[in-house]
């Protein structure tokens, strides 16, 4: 696997584009994105738990499970179109509909994304001008990618995309992606709006398999603030122009791209994390030795979660009992006089529990180790072999101002 510079528009036949279409009046900022393929696409998605959905998840969940192919996909930022009844789900059909006249396209072939405030509803006449300007700016570079990643942003601070290469069947397949998640992470499903292109030819159950189970190890282990979105999406679209064998779920090459295929979502899950709102560091937890997978899920989920042990972290503070505590509420199973903990970054690594009692460790290597980005607790329950790694970020003042005054 090769790690390329890109993302929505690396893989073959993808454009995208963005533009401000005036939905966020108050600063001029972009708000709105389209990802096009040239051809049309087999679809995977996985959506929000959250039982308040937005309506274009109800959009996009017929599309994914009900229609053989989608070809574009339109997102705004601003405001979410969720808690908007009917009208919202009139908002979509409409936006579908302008953009599949626009593209020449079916409306069912378009999948639509939206975030930012619950409950407005979508200025419809400011929506359909920007969708009729979108397709006239797509292009394939790296650039127009670009544009379409800042466009979907809200309190995000930075774009984020993530692209990689594999070889299959003798042909070079690219999996590219975007996402925006900054405020409302929790695992869930699959945090925020993604949106991963690839030009790799897959049957459409197994590239749905693929992603369920990489999103289960990838975006629901990341979590920034305990609140699962209303519209949070995962959408893959695969266009097939890299003429590969069609990889199956018996093919020799389903592991090959799935590793791809899971590169790109976890990089793409770690950039939300580490951008959660002001925050200052990306924290990671893994843990080792537990007795089963779903346990490791767990305890490495508790410990993440932990609003103590975020603001530990943002202190650069060591204080290792708040971990050994999540870990215990977390109701796995596990022996607390079998557990070591180790801190670990780019400063080095530190064993501060060994079987349940602290080490004779030095408080200023600790601070040293938690003053750096990213930081990695380590903790070895040493109950068997299952492994798991979550995601979060530290929990800083910051975090409430950005989050008081959102609306005003």
């Amino acid at each position: 696997m090769e790690i390329i510079q890109g993302g929505v528009t690396a893989a073959k036949g993808f454009k995208a584009a963005g533009l401000a279409a005036g939905i966020k009046k108050k600063n001029g900022k972009k708000d709105m994105a389209m990802v096009v393929s040239e051809k049309p696409c087999v679809t995977a998605g996985t959506f929000t738990q959250n039982r308040v959905f937005a309506a274009p998840v109800k959009w996009d969940r017929d599309i994914v499970y009900n229609q053989e192919y989608s070809q574009a996909v339109v997102v705004n930022s601003g405001i979410a179109n969720a808690c908007t009844g009917v009208e919202g789900d009139n908002a979509c059909a409409l936006e579908a509909e302008t953009a599949a006249e626009a593209l020449g396209i079916p409306a069912k072939s378009v999948l639509l994304g939206s975030t930012g405030v619950i409950g407005m509803q979508l200025p419809m006449d400011v929506m359909c001008e920007g969708i009729k300007k979108l397709p006239y700016l797509l292009d394939s570079t790296l650039e127009a990618g670009t544009l379409a990643a800042e466009a979907i942003m809200t309190t995000d601070t930075r774009d984020k995309q993530v692209a990689c290469t594999v070889e299959i069947g003798g042909k070079k397949v690219t999996v590219g992606g975007m996402c925006k998640g900054a405020g409302m992470i929790h695992p869930n499903m699959a945090t925020m709006l993604c949106f991963i292109t690839t030009d790799v030819a897959i049957e459409k159950k197994a590239l749905q398999k693929m992603t369920s189970e990489i999103v289960s190890d990838t975006f629901n282990m990341i979590s920034v603030d305990g609140d699962t979105s209303t519209n949070d999406t995962a959408l893959v679209m695969a266009n097939g122009l890299a003429e590969n064998p069609v990889i199956t779920e018996d093919s020799e090459e389903y592991g090959v791209f799935y590793e791809a295929l899971f590169y790109v979502f976890r990089e793409l899950s770690k950039k939300i994390a580490g951008d959660g709102e002001g925050c200052t560091c990306l924290f990671e937890v893994k843990v080792k030795g537990a007795v089963d997978k779903e346990n490791a899920k767990i305890l490495a989920k508790s410990v993440c979660t932990s609003n103590l042990t975020k603001c530990a972290i943002f202190g650069h503070d060591a204080n290792w009992g708040r971990i050994l505590c999540a870990l215990g509420y977390s109701g796995a199973d596990f022996d607390p006089e079998k557990v070591d903990i180790f801190f670990e970054s780019e400063a080095g690594s530190l064993q501060i529990v060994k079987d349940g009692v602290a080490t004779d460790y030095s408080e200023e290597k600790a601070t040293e180790i938690l003053s750096k980005n990213p930081v990695t607790a380590v903790c070895d329950v040493k109950m068997g072999d299952a492994t798991a790694t979550a995601w979060g970020c530290d929990l800083t003042f910051d975090y409430i101002k950005i989050n008081a005054d959102y609306r005003s």
